[in-house]
C-alpha cells in the first residue's frame, strides 16, 4: 500500500479563521444596532399642580399725606421744637421765628383799633350831644332873630328907624337860619346811621383789619403742623435764616401707606386695578406684608418705557418707614390646577404655531399645543398634552418621525415663576 503526501495546493480550516469570521459579523450586528438605535434626545415631563403668575418689580414706601414745612417769609429761626420721628398733633408749634417786629406791629395795630373805637364812643357819647344842644340853640337863636325883624319892619313902617336898621336885622335873621342848618347837619352826622358815624365805623373797620393782619403776620412766625403726622426729615437748626423756598420739615401722615412702583410697559397687559400683591421690604426680607394695587398710571414714560403703579398696603408692619425700598410681586393669575411645561420645549412653526415634540414608542412625535399661563421657566399646556408625557428639548436636532431614545433623566418643572418687572 503506497501513502501519497497531500497536495499544498488543496484546502485547509485553520483556527484563526473562525476567530476572524465571528468577529466581522459581531462588528455587522453592532453597527447595524448602532444605526438603528436612534438619537439621543433630552427630554423633559409634563407636571400638574397649582400655578401662580406674578410680575415682580421694586418700589418705595410713599404717604399719602406729604407735607412740607416752609416760612411764608424771611426771618431768623428762634428755636425748632421737633426732631425726626417725633409725632406731632395738628396745630401744634413746630418752628418759632423771630417776632420782635411783627409783634410790635401787632400792638401799634392794636393802639389804632383802640383809637377809632373811642372815637366812635365819643360821638355818640359827646359829640352827639353837644351837637343837638347846639342845633336848639340855633333854632332859639332863629326864632329870636326873626322875632326882631318883625318888629324892626314894624318900626319902619312907623318912621322911628331906617331901612338901613332893617336890612341890618335881615342879615342877622338870615345868618341865624343858617346856623339851625348847619347845626341839624352836625347832628345828623353824629346820629347813628349818619355820615360822621359811618366815617368813624369804618375808621374802626380799617383799624381792626389792621389788628387781624398783624396778628396773622406774627402767627405765621410760628409755624404749625397743619395735620397730625410724623416728622420724617429736619433741615434747619435756630439761627438759620428761613425763607419762603427753603424747606425746613418734612412731615408724613398716617391716614393710608401706599408704595410707588412702576413696571416695564410690556408687562401692562398683566397687570388690573384689584390684584393682591406680596410686599417685603430689603431691609426685612423675611417679613413679608399684603398690597392691593389701586392705581395704574394712564400713561406710559417715554423714557423710561415704564408705567407707575400705586398699591395699598392695608395693615401697615411696624418696621415699616417712608421711602423704605421694598420689592413687590402683583399676582396676575392663579390656576389651582395646571399642566405644566418647562418653556424650553416649547417650539413655533411658521405660521406660529406652537408644538413641541415627545417620545412615544421610540419616535419622536409632533403634538400642536394651547398655552396658558406664562412665565419664566414654566409655561400652562391647555391643550396637546397630558401629565407626564416625555417632550423633547429643542437642544437636539430631532424631527418629528425620527427614531429617537433617552439621552438624560426627564426633569420635571414645577410652578411657574414670577415675571420680571424689568424696572431695577
Amino acid at each position: 500500500m503506497n501513502f501519497q503526501r497531500p497536495d499544498n495546493h488543496g484546502m485547509t480550516f485553520k483556527p484563526t479563521h473562525a476567530i476572524w469570521i465571528a468577529a466581522a459579523l459581531l462588528i455587522t450586528v453592532g453597527a447595524t444596532a448602532w444605526l438603528t438605535r436612534g438619537k439621543a434626545v433630552d427630554l423633559t415631563l409634563v407636571s400638574q399642580g397649582p400655578m401662580v403668575q406674578s410680575v415682580v418689580t421694586s418700589g418705595r414706601i410713599d404717604s399719602v399725606a406729604r407735607v412740607d414745612i416752609t416760612s411764608q417769609t424771611t426771618a431768623r429761626i428762634d428755636s425748632i421744637l421737633v426732631r425726626e420721628g417725633d409725632v406731632v398733633q395738628a396745630g401744634a408749634v413746630l418752628v418759632r421765628l423771630r417776632d420782635d417786629e411783627a409783634f410790635a406791629n401787632l400792638k401799634a395795630s392794636q393802639a389804632t383799633a383802640a383809637e377809632a373805637q373811642a372815637h366812635l364812643r365819643q360821638l355818640s357819647a359827646v359829640q352827639l350831644p353837644v351837637s343837638l344842644q347846639q342845633l336848639n340853640q340855633a333854632r332859639a337863636g332863629a326864632r329870636q332873630a326873626d322875632q326882631e325883624l318883625a318888629r324892626a319892619r314894624d318900626l319902619l313902617a312907623q318912621g322911628f328907624i331906617s331901612q338901613s336898621r332893617v336890612d341890618e336885622v335881615e342879615r342877622l335873621a338870615a345868618t341865624a337860619r343858617a346856623q339851625v342848618l348847619s347845626a341839624s347837619a352836625q347832628a345828623q352826622g353824629n346820629q347813628a346811621g349818619g355820615a360822621e358815624t359811618a366815617a368813624a365805623q369804618a375808621r374802626v373797620a380799617q383799624a381792626l383789619a389792621g389788628v387781624t393782619a398783624a396778628a396773622t403776620r406774627l402767627d405765621s412766625l410760628n409755624l404749625r403742623a397743619p395735620v397730625a403726622a410724623t416728622v420724617i426729615s429736619r433741615r434747619a437748626d435756630p439761627g438759620d435764616t428761613a425763607q419762603p423756598s427753603r424747606v425746613l420739615l418734612t412731615l408724613v401722615s398716617g391716614s393710608e401707606t401706599r408704595i410707588q412702583a412702576s413696571v416695564d410697559e410690556k408687562n401692562l397687559k398683566y397687570v388690573r386695578l384689584g390684584q393682591t400683591a406680596r410686599a417685603s421690604a430689603d431691609a426685612y426680607p423675611e417679613q413679608p406684608f399684603p398690597a392691593t394695587l389701586i392705581t395704574i398710571a394712564p400713561a406710559v414714560d417715554a423714557l423710561r418705557g415704564t408705567v407707575d403703579l400705586k398699591l395699598r398696603v392695608d395693615k401697615v408692619p411696624d418696621f415699616l418707614r417712608p421711602d423704605m425700598t421694598v420689592s413687590v410681586e402683583i399676582i396676575t393669575a392663579q390656576v389651582p390646577d395646571a399642566l405644566m411645561l418647562t418653556t424650553d420645549a416649547l417650539r413655533v412653526d411658521t405660521s406660529g404655531t406652537p408644538f413641541v415634540l415627545f417620545a412615544r414608542d421610540g419616535r419622536a412625535v409632533r403634538a400642536n399645543v394651547t398655552l396658558g399661563l406664562q412665565g419664566i421657566g414654566s409655561t400652562q399646556i391647555l391643550t396637546g398634552l397630558a401629565r407626564g408625557d416625555s417632550v423633547i428639548l429643542p437642544t437636539t436636532n430631532a424631527m418629528a418621525g425620527d427614531k429617537v431614545r433617552q439621552g438624560n433623566a426627564p426633569a420635571t418643572r414645577g410652578n411657574a415663576q414670577p415675571i420680571p418687572g424689568l424696572t431695577q
